[in-house]
């Protein structure tokens, strides 16, 4: 796995000791409501998953602490207590919420004559682009050609 950040966009945080984005007012978020963490454990961490360069530069411009940007995601990899940001489909945005991590979808309504096409950072601001929380689990009901 690689992370597309570059190291010198990164200082120590002051208060906890981990690294932290410079000039994001979000970095101390990555923080809250940690607990102590044991030996051999990694804290929960932000993942941002697109291979969208538009996508990618709008979450840039949001200032929000990611650890791992990553243009497709191995569930494996999630920890319980970690956070995915991105537009997973539906099974695998399951898999992280049963893995006891937090999804966060990348939300905007596309016009069907945009759709197919690359959009920019500044055409996701204009269509409103936002973060919204989802816990979305697999149903226990067996489908069948009958249930529809």
């Amino acid at each position: 796995m690689h992370c597309a950040c570059q190291a010198s966009k990164f200082r120590r945080c002051s208060a906890y000791g981990k690294l932290a984005a410079l000039a994001s007012p979000a970095r101390h978020r990555y923080h809250a409501g940690m607990s102590a963490i044991s030996p051999g454990e990694r804290p929960g961490i932000t993942w941002f998953v697109s291979r969208h360069p538009g996508a990618i530069d709008w979450a840039r411009q949001q200032n929000l602490a990611i650890a791992r940007w990553v243009a497709h995601l191995d569930p494996a990899e999630v920890q319980a207590g970690d956070t995915v940001i991105g537009t997973l489909p539906v099974n695998l945005a399951a898999e992280v919420c049963r893995r006891g991590a937090r999804y966060l979808h990348l939300s905007l309504a596309v016009p069907a004559k945009w759709r197919g096409r690359e959009l920019s950072a500044d055409d996701l601001l204009k269509l409103g682009a936002h973060i919204e929380p989802y816990r979305i689990e697999q149903s226990t009901r067996q489908f069948s050609p009958e249930s529809v």
